[in-house]
């Protein structure tokens, strides 16, 4: 189905997983322009003295509008957007993105203090390592994924 009556019949999680994925975009596209404002700055991505060392750092925002994915998912959730919706919005995924940067370098955090005490060879440990190991990244992207299912819903809600 297409236009609005393919908009109309969407089952509530069609439009949860379009607004999940308009969260992603969200966050594809703040990295894109952090990464090209980084190239333009003349510092390495990993350079310590350079914009955004960890996550996005400094950066962590959504500010330069959605990629044409992006567009086409708004489009699709709201097929008339406008006003004060549209401002409730950008700030859900200005949000958003901050909150993925936050969450990016808890993960990368607990990954640097992992390894400085066990060591970067995954294939040293111990089964119990392991486990150790995988469980605090499951633990981070289970969070991950509660945390943008209820930015998600918050998308959706009437009159955001």
């Amino acid at each position: 189905m297409t236009g609005d009556a393919g908009r109309a019949s969407r089952t509530a999680d069609e439009k949860l997983a379009l607004a999940d994925r308009l969260l992603e975009e969200a966050v594809y596209r703040a990295r894109e322009t952090q990464a090209i404002g980084v190239a333009l700055s003349g510092h390495a991505l990993n350079d310590p003295t350079g914009p955004g060392t960890c996550g996005l750092g400094e950066a962590a925002e959504f500010r330069d509008g959605l990629s044409e994915t992006g567009r086409k998912l708004v489009a699709e959730l709201w097929p008339e957007l406008g006003g004060d919706t549209a401002v409730r919005i950008k700030q859900l995924l200005s949000d958003w993105v901050r909150r993925q940067d936050a969450f990016d370098r808890k993960r990368n955090h607990f990954l640097r203090d992992f390894r400085a005490r066990n060591g970067a060879d995954r294939q040293a440990y111990t089964p119990e390592l392991l486990r150790a190991f995988e469980g605090g990244l499951d633990a981070i992207n289970t969070e991950i994924i509660e945390e943008r299912r209820r930015v998600a819903l918050l998308l959706l809600a009437p009159g955001i």
